[in-house]
């Protein structure tokens, strides 16, 4: 399991203001992207290695990866 402990999380600037129904980031540990639900802070996290999490936002900053 990854400590997270020093993790500092951020929230996506799409969220808007639609009652806390998004997710949050931490980029800031060495080596790991996490990513929470901002409704659940002390639930579980994923975490992604910075290459991958960099092509997903890629992804879908470019339209690829919509419904």
């Amino acid at each position: 399991m990854t400590d997270l402990t020093g993790a500092v999380w951020r929230k996506s600037t799409r969220s808007g203001d639609n009652g806390g129904d998004c997710v949050e980031v931490a980029t800031n540990l060495p080596g790991i992207v996490a990513v929470r639900d901002s409704k659940n802070s002390s639930g579980p996290a994923l975490t992604f290695a910075p290459d991958a999490w960099e092509t997903f936002v890629s992804r879908v900053k470019g339209g690829h990866l919509t419904s």
